[in-house]
């Protein structure tokens, strides 16, 4: 294994940076030439068929299967001019990844010969195979069957010589085994609830859009040097090594110039992207050394998530193309920064407002106020669910380590904000206001766009912060599917909506007036969410103690977060709202225990293997070498010099020793524990016995190994070491 260190290292010195050339200097002359969009179907269809698509498209409607068959006809005319042979079905299983079956554009003619063929039918629906698909015991192993269908919403596009459709995946028996069929259900729901809300301050709004925009962060390695790691290669993430003396102290690396490699990278794969009409806009330096970002310009949720898991694919494509292995894992490396994948999310109408940008009038920060502590209102009471969206077993290593915010959930304002919320408390009263009141309080609320100049900062330990006209959900994961955390968010929040519009239209029904009423409904919410604003340092101690007596939640453990989602009053808003029906949202927690034990089962067993078969026996050469010397030593000279010369030899002996005795014992003890966990049938039990017995053994092993690390001599060091990893180029 030091031989293929050493290997690697060569290979890795020798890489020259590939030449990228952009197909054109303009971008616009390329983007989306690989999708099936709006202009394509204008040419390609009839008008009324393009005009029925672009209905559904907008109003979220069913396309006709007559209007199907045009669509199906348009689509592959179009497919086969680029080249393709091949169509599928593409879709987000529970797996974390997506997934795709491609079928050729052929079928038998009446007299026998093949001919091009695809129908309104195929385009529409589809049997996938969904046997080995998670289903949480929604459906038997040897029940093959599942349903895909399209989703008009986003649109179809080419990756290589196969036309792939977005589509949602359920069961035969009708249940979601993806993300983005429930993502759907919970993007209707806002639009629904924030449009009764929008319609007490303009008739005109009939749409309210959740947009997104990601930031996904990433590590890049070395192609020799990540295959001469197997935790690398099979868990993504370190399980051992040594701190580099030089890691991030001094932030050389955030934003620094980009290196050439590197830069040729980003370039092949931004051309990729941008082919697929995805609007790449930013790219730069991360904090952590060899970690990068990049991020879109902000689309409508579901398209934006289908875009991200694009992105991932092609990344981890065109990375190989350049020797390069792409690292989504949220803590790939120890003792520097994680990676997530922020998610800044907000609410646009069909008439341009966006619902979190304050206006140039009182009436318009109403309508901003409304929204804004709706959020705060909807975060408070929904605390526990939020966090088990978005905590999963890669994810826990990162929260609350090296600028990664806490499991504590809690949303930064910024000072200025939180002033005007307090002041409607302080102003608005249970009577009717006097005139001079109303006109005071909403010379106030005038203000607001003057303040939020004030306001741009964002807090890095906040992991749901409001940055002046969005919030950015940044507790988010890096390799994590965005629906998930979206799912819960946009429910949570339309859930809350329909409450605060209840609330309204009974004070308005008991005589108040409609502006009096939401100043009221403002002013109880505001008072019950004060606990969940923070506007600190989410790392100290402070917060957490104050957080505690707070009554918020801090909870780091993946199966008792994921716990939360049966919680009785959490299953009331998933299920009364359509997103789960009770057999789904069982299912869908199973999958993630699920999910959970193998990932930690396989990093117990890779552990295990480099432990045992690699670290040890080079640790016991070592000594060995030692042993040698000290005996060497003791021939040559007289007892006194002997013990003078060889006591720290000695000393280093014993130290190796117990290192080599404490790994294998631990690696024992953690193989037990893991045969005993492996025994119990109820996969949350088990869940929760891999968390508590399994998981410790992690860092008591890595202790011992990274001591060695330190100690050994570094020409029989099985493993390329993080200084080799973290800089290379």
């Amino acid at each position: 294994m030091a031989k293929l260190r050493f290997q690697a290292l060569q290979e890795m010195i020798s890489r020259q940076p590939k030449e990228v050339k952009y197909p054109s200097n303009e971008i616009s002359d390329y983007f989306g030439e690989l999708v099936f969009n709006k202009p394509k179907m204008e040419r390609y269809l009839s008008h009324k068929a393009y005009q029925s698509v672009v209905t559904s498209i907008e109003e979220s409607k069913p396309i006709d299967r007559k209007v199907a068959d045009q669509v199906a006809l348009g689509m592959k005319a179009w497919a086969i001019e680029m080249g393709v042979t091949h169509y599928s079905h593409w879709f987000h299983p529970l797996t974390d990844t997506t997934a795709e079956k491609h079928d050729a554009f052929i079928e038998f003619g009446n007299y026998g010969g093949l001919v091009e063929n695809f129908s309104g039918e195929l385009l529409a629906q589809q049997e996938p195979d969904a046997s080995s698909f998670p289903s949480g015991g929604i459906r038997n192993t040897f029940e093959a069957r599942g349903y895909t269908a399209w989703d008009v919403s986003s649109p179809a596009f080419i990756l290589g010589n196969t036309l792939c459709i977005p589509t949602v995946f359920v069961s035969y028996t009708g249940e979601a085994l993806d993300y983005k069929t429930p993502l759907l259900k919970a993007l209707n729901a806002i639009d629904k609830a924030a449009v009764e809300i929008c319609n007490y301050f303009d008739k005109n709004i009939t749409k309210v859009t959740a947009n997104l925009g990601w930031e996904q962060e990433y590590f890049l390695i070395d192609e020799a040097l990540f295959q001469a790691r197997p935790d690398l290669m099979l868990t993504e993430r370190t399980m051992m090594g040594h701190k580099s003396s030089k890691d991030q102290q001094l932030d050389d690396h955030y934003f620094s110039s980009i290196p050439e490699r590197v830069q040729a990278f980003m370039k092949d794969f931004e051309i990729e992207a941008y082919k697929l009409g995805i609007p790449v806009k930013t790219r730069h330096n991360e904090v952590a050394p060899n970690q990068y970002e990049c991020a879109p310009i902000f689309e409508e949720v579901n398209l934006s998530n289908d875009h991200n898991q694009l992105v991932m694919d092609i990344m981890k494509r065109i990375g190989r193309r350049h020797n390069l292995r792409v690292l989504f894992h949220e803590k790939p490396f120890a003792g520097i920064n994680g990676s997530g994948k922020h998610n800044n999310w907000s609410l646009i109408t069909n008439t341009g407002i966006n619902l979190f940008s304050p206006g140039k009038n009182p009436k318009s920060n109403m309508l901003f106020l409304s929204f804004l502590v709706s959020v705060l209102k909807a975060v408070h009471e929904n605390q526990d669910l939020i966090r088990a969206s978005i905590l999963t077993a890669g994810n826990a290593y990162r929260l609350g380590a090296s600028e990664a915010p806490p499991s504590i959930i809690s949303v930064f304002l910024g000072k200025k904000i939180c002033e005007t919320l307090d002041e409607i408390v302080e102003k608005v009263s249970e009577r009717k206001m006097t005139p001079d009141e109303k006109t005071e309080l909403k010379l106030g609320i005038g203000k607001i766009p003057e303040i939020l100049l004030d306001n741009t900062d964002r807090n890095r330990t906040s992991p749901f912060a409001f940055t002046g006209n969005r919030f950015e959900f940044r507790a988010v994961g890096s390799s994590a599917n965005c629906a998930a955390s979206m799912i819960i968010l946009n429910i949570a929040v339309a859930d809350q909506l329909k409450k605060f519009k209840c609330y309204v239209d009974k004070l308005i029904g008991d005589g108040i007036t409609k502006d009096e009423a939401i100043f009221q409904v403002l002013k109880k919410y505001i008072v019950e969410t004060r606990k969940i604003r923070f506007e600190g340092d989410g790392y100290s101690e402070k917060w957490h103690k104050e957080a505690k007596k707070r009554g918020l939640t801090n909870i780091s453990s993946v199966p008792e977060s994921l716990s939360n989602y049966l919680k009785p009053e959490n299953k009331d808003l998933l299920v009364r709202n359509g997103i789960f029906n009770e057999r789904e949202l069982q299912g869908r927690v199973e999958v993630e225990y699920e999910k959970y034990i193998k990932k930690i089962q396989i990093e117990a067993r890779v552990l295990g293997d480099m432990a045992i078969n690699h670290i040890i026996p080079t640790a016991v050469k070592y000594l060995n070498t030692l042993i040698i010397n000290v005996k060497g030593l003791y021939g040559i000279f007289e007892e006194k010099e002997f013990e003078e010369l060889a006591g720290a030899r000695k000393e280093l002996i014993k130290e190796v020793s117990h290192h080599i005795s404490s790994i294998k014992q631990n690696v024992h003890e953690m193989i037990e524990e893991r045969k005993i966990a492996n025994k119990i049938d109820n996969t949350s039990e088990k869940a929760f016995l891999y968390h508590k017995n399994i998981i410790p053994f992690f860092d008591v092993i890595r202790y011992h190994i990274d001591k060695l690390e330190f100690t050994v001599d570094d020409e029989i060091w099985p493993f390329p070491k993080y200084r080799e990893l973290l800089f290379f180029r």
